[in-house]
């Protein structure tokens, strides 16, 4: 875990304090969870997301196979990138 420091103002300073309190918490950990919650999502909500993409373009008959469109697009170029040319 690493620590950092907020600048709050009054207003939020107090509506976080008297939450915090309310809830038998601190401050941190009520800002800590709205962190979490706001840039890191919900995880089951994040994995539902994921499974929901599988196989989106399975179906999909205007688009080469990946396997093979990746394959094109690295042949050549790695030795190159690699420096062992």
């Amino acid at each position: 875990m690493k620590r950092t420091q907020l600048y709050l103002d009054d207003e939020l300073w107090t509506a976080l304090h008297v939450r915090a309190r309310l809830g038998g918490t601190t401050i941190s950990e009520l800002v800590r969870t709205a962190a979490r919650d706001r840039y890191m999502g919900n995880l089951e909500e994040r994995r539902a997301a994921m499974e929901g993409i599988v196989g989106l373009w399975e179906d999909r008959a205007d688009l080469a196979d990946s396997e093979t469109y990746v394959r094109n697009l690295r042949r050549g170029t790695r030795m190159k990138r690699l420096g062992i040319e």
